[in-house]
């Protein structure tokens, strides 16, 4: 009876968990540089940049005394949110923690934990692709953290899109495969555009600025072929 009574007075558990996030990889530790390029950024994909949660990478930093809370107040005022460091000094760890972030070993020390491991055989390269109209054609997977773009077209994927990894387009996005990352199409103000995709999972869905995210999506179209589309600023997502 007790046991019971434990279990219905229970206010939480942990659990592990595979959450999709961004990676933002510095490879310089000026703030103001960092704004120029966030602002240029956000004016081609503007959806992404809505409290988006990132990890900042300073595994490229030799930077032991890090300006990490300017480097917090820049993200945040383009609607990014830190919430770890990955890498770096012993005193980036210490100014990590005392901003409330979480802290991660560098790359190359997580990886001596799985040095047993048998090496995986490489990938098939992609084959990139331009088509007349400004189009592309991306053969392959695109890995998360890796950001593929049509500025001037249709962008076509022959393969998945993982979470984490970002496609553009001017126009359509077509991804014969599965789609579980970010897909922004009109990224110029195209609204007669679409997203098509034979297997639906994806973190941000954008047409033209019009977003949904993984969470406002509707559970039943998840795993399907789908089509998306925008009618009177409002985003229709469709089973195909």
């Amino acid at each position: 009876m007790s046991l019971n009574m434990d279990r219905e007075n229970t206010a939480f558990t942990f659990k592990g968990g595979m959450l999709p996030m961004t990676v933002m990889e510095l490879s310089s530790a000026d703030p103001e540089e960092i704004r120029a390029q966030l602002v240029s950024k956000i004016s081609q994909s503007p959806a992404f940049f809505q409290h988006t949660p990132v990890v900042l990478s300073v595994e490229k930093l030799d930077e032991p005394h890090l300006a990490l809370e300017r480097l917090c107040a820049v993200c945040r005022a383009h609607k990014l949110l830190p919430v770890a460091v990955r890498g770096g000094a012993d005193g980036v760890k210490q100014s990590a923690w005392a901003l409330g972030l979480g802290w991660f070993p560098p790359t190359e020390e997580r990886a001596r934990t799985v040095e047993s491991v048998p090496a995986v055989v490489p990938a098939e390269p992609a084959v990139d692709i331009a088509v007349p109209g400004g189009g592309r054609v991306y053969r392959g997977t695109v890995r998360s953290g890796q950001q593929v773009s049509a500025p001037d077209g249709d962008l076509v994927v022959v393969g998945a899109v993982n979470a984490g990894a970002e496609i553009l387009a001017a126009g359509s996005i077509h991804v014969y495969g599965p789609l579980r990352g970010r897909a922004l199409a009109g990224i110029h103000g195209d609204t007669d555009v679409g997203v098509f995709c034979n297997e639906l999972n994806a973190e941000l869905l954008s047409i033209s600025g019009n977003y949904k995210r993984l969470e406002d999506i509707d559970p039943a179209l998840l795993g399907r072929a789908i089509q998306v589309y925008l009618n009177n600023d409002h985003l229709y997502i469709e089973a195909l």
